[in-house]
């Protein structure tokens, strides 16, 4: 009988991992959902299969969005203490609260939220996540194509001149860049 009400105070119980993904990137897309959880399954080649296929895999992951899914989709209130101990399946939702409207979040918010998170973590000595820092906010389109500052750096890397070596011959040089190292 207890399990029953488990069940039924988990907004979680009976909503497919798969169907939990398709509702969140419906309403926020793979740029929010990359810029809020830094997965990288959001990010490089997004898909809900490619997605799904990972996060069932990757425990960490799964968790990381059903918490997200539970406390900014579902605008829930946060769980206490000892319930956030437990994985996001197993928490109980308290009798009287019920999921609300999905929080409104924009690329902005979340660069505010990982700069906040850095100065946390430096007043407390901690070394930053395995991100690169500065965090670089997501593009409309990660995977579209070139930006504008890989064009620049393209472009400086061409006027800067080659430096040569005495014992390279040019035609080493011009018809194949890896000779010199396969010798």
């Amino acid at each position: 009988m207890n399990d029953k009400i488990n069940y039924q105070n988990n907004p979680l119980h009976g909503v497919s991992l798969k169907n939990l993904l398709t509702e969140m990137v419906d309403h926020y897309g793979f740029n929010i959902l990359f810029a809020y959880l830094n997965i990288n399954c959001f990010k490089t080649n997004p898909s809900i299969d490619s997605s799904v296929k990972f996060l069932k895999k990757t425990d960490w992951a799964r968790e990381k969005v059903e918490s997200f899914y539970l406390y900014e989709f579902k605008h829930l209130p946060r769980a206490s203490a000892e319930q956030f101990e437990l994985p996001p399946r197993d928490r109980i939702v308290p009798e009287g609260q019920s999921p609300g409207e999905p929080a409104v979040l924009s690329l902005e918010d979340a660069e505010r939220l990982w700069e906040k998170r850095d100065r946390k973590q430096a007043e407390r000595g901690q070394k930053t996540p395995h991100r690169a820092s500065p965090r670089k906010r997501p593009t409309a389109a990660p995977w579209a194509g070139e930006t504008s500052s890989h064009r620049e750096k393209a472009s400086t890397r061409k006027q800067q001149p080659e430096a040569s070596d005495d014992s390279e011959s040019s035609a080493e040089s011009g018809s194949d860049p890896w000779s010199k190292w396969r010798k």
